[in-house]
């Protein structure tokens, strides 16, 4: 897949990726807002086992986020199964160096609006942590509505948290 953006592109991985996501992976800024399957430090390996498996999805659901041919982050979304079959969770992370120019934003948009066409989906959300402000506003820009905050619902290096369920929801 590839979608060409103003500030970025959201593509399938490549191989060649794995250099480029173990540079602006491996970061304690970048990790302190993900999930804990997420490692830290994150090496040459994790990036290589990461992509191998992101190259075996059926669907395929995680791509890279681009600037220039550069892979500078990730995004992706998982859908749910059961009677939680017509919604997905999404998640995302971007290199610290990229911070604060909008290639966040563009990247939930336009994969948000990709998962609703392509899978039938009539929900997508995201459960960021309360102490990243930053990333609802990415959710916001994106269209997403704050739903609720799940209170002590995560605990993220030692510490106890909320999380803010945003969504987009057709």
């Amino acid at each position: 897949m590839l979608i060409e953006l103003t500030k970025c592109s959201v593509r399938s991985y490549r191989p060649s990726d794995a250099q480029s996501l173990a540079k602006h992976a491996n970061n304690r800024k970048v990790w302190l807002n993900l999930r804990d399957g997420f490692p830290h430090p994150y090496s040459l390996e994790n990036a290589n086992d990461f992509i191998k498996r992101a190259l075996t999805m059926d669907p395929e659901t995680m791509f890279a986020i681009c600037v220039g041919d550069e892979a500078v982050g990730g995004i992706g979304f998982m859908p749910r199964k059961d009677v939680e079959r017509i919604s997905a969770e999404l998640g995302y992370w971007l290199g610290e160096p990229f911070w604060g120019r909008g290639i966040t934003t563009e990247a939930v948009r336009a994969v948000t609006l990709h998962a609703i066409r392509e899978h039938g989906l009539k929900r997508v959300y995201a459960v960021p942590y309360s102490w990243n402000p930053a990333s609802a506003k990415v959710l916001e820009k994106a269209g997403y509505v704050l739903e609720g905050v799940m209170r002590k619902s995560a605990i993220k290096d030692g510490t106890v948290l909320d999380q803010l369920l945003y969504a987009y929801v057709v």
